[in-house]
């Protein structure tokens, strides 16, 4: 509501563009906001679509990636990510993650296998993963990269924006994100004239012009309100970044000498989608913060290996270690752009107060 009530007239009057023009698919709105979303992540096209999940599944789709293929990613993200896999009939095959709980390169050759088709790195809670040493190994094999950017819109990477290092590159604009609409959007970025095109007709039934289908594809469509959202927004995009930043380093200079905050490459832009800490009593700290009326998250408390639904993959508890031990540590605290220095203070307050208790274990 904050963000609403800043921008209402810049809403107000893209709602009001696309009511008055009558045209609510694939139309003006969503062509001047790939071209727009596209120059601002440094790249030739985007192809806007239903939602971040489709946007990775697209992405695979347009690569040829289908049943009996794998595909290399993380189990430390959201389920969409892998949702998105076995919506192509391919299967998901985790590696686990470094000290910035991204992909860890170290551990991707061991992954591969005569099936992998594609290299999904995740660029988590708004940090990209080491992109040259993926690309390095993904290159060795001959497998593209496929960018999860859906929390890392505006991130950069040696000074490349989050969806221009891969093939291709996925964007969720979910209402909660960097760059959110008001309802399901998503898009995926690339350079590859070809992709792009075989994109455009996955999105749409594989329509190469209208009720001619040359390929099959499916119902993923951005509309024209949504894109007309996301254009006004993204005009404001770089400032709510900077004041993420701004808010994280405020956290991290006060709960620096209590736990773990988050760690950022120097040489990557991270934009704060979440602002992750790490403590081993984290269900101690997180009762302790509500008790004092602050609402955290855990992002995401079950790694998707040990998930119910993908149990037929035949992961086990220990096979991820690294996963398995940041997920049972992390806690997302309050991270938006109008979240105040005094809120910050009381909420590094409130965790001071809760490690320097009796038992309260960092």
């Amino acid at each position: 509501m904050e963000q609403y009530a800043a921008i209402r007239s810049e809403i107000d009057g893209a709602v009001a563009r696309v009511l008055q023009s009558g045209w609510y698919i694939l139309g003006k709105e969503v062509e001047a906001f790939e071209r727009e979303f596209a120059a601002y992540c440094g790249v030739d096209h985007v192809v806007g679509c239903a939602s971040g999940t489709e946007a990775i599944a697209l992405a695979l789709m347009a690569l040829g990636v289908g049943p009996g293929d794998e595909v290399l990613t993380v189990a430390n993200t959201a389920v969409p990510t892998v949702s998105a896999v076995t919506m192509t009939g391919a299967t998901p095959v985790f590696v686990d993650i470094d000290e910035y709980f991204l992909m860890d390169p170290a551990r991707i050759e061991k992954a591969i296998t005569p099936r992998t088709k594609a290299i999904l790195p995740v660029h988590l809670y708004g940090q990209m993963a080491d992109m040259d040493a993926i690309a390095a190994v993904a290159g060795e094999h001959g497998l593209p990269v496929v960018e999860d950017a859906a929390q890392a819109h505006g991130a950069e990477y040696k000074g490349k924006r989050a969806g221009s290092r891969g093939a291709l590159g996925c964007f969720s604009f979910y209402p909660t994100k960097n760059l959110g609409c008001y309802g399901d959007g998503g898009a995926v970025s690339t350079s590859d004239r070809a992709l792009c095109d075989r994109l455009v007709m996955l999105r749409n039934y594989g329509q190469e012009k209208r009720y001619y289908h040359t390929i099959k594809g499916i119902n993923s469509r951005l509309d024209e309100l949504q894109a007309a959202v996301l254009r006004a927004k993204l005009a404001h995009l770089d400032e709510w970044n900077r004041a993420r930043r701004e808010a994280a380093a405020w956290y991290s200079e006060l709960l620096g000498s209590v736990c773990a905050v988050p760690g950022e490459r120097k040489d990557a832009r991270h934009v704060y989608h979440l602002y992750v800490i790490r403590t081993k009593d984290r269900d101690g700290l997180k009762t302790h913060l509500e008790e004092a009326g602050i609402t955290t998250l855990m992002h995401y408390p079950v790694p998707v290996h040990l998930q119910k639904a993908y149990a037929d993959l035949g992961y086990r508890r220990g096979d991820l270690p690294v996963t398995e031990k940041v997920t049972g540590e992390i806690l997302s605290l309050p991270m938006h752009p109008s979240v105040t220095r005094d809120e910050v203070r009381y909420v590094c307050g409130k965790i001071r107060e809760y490690f320097e208790k009796d038992g309260g274990a960092r």
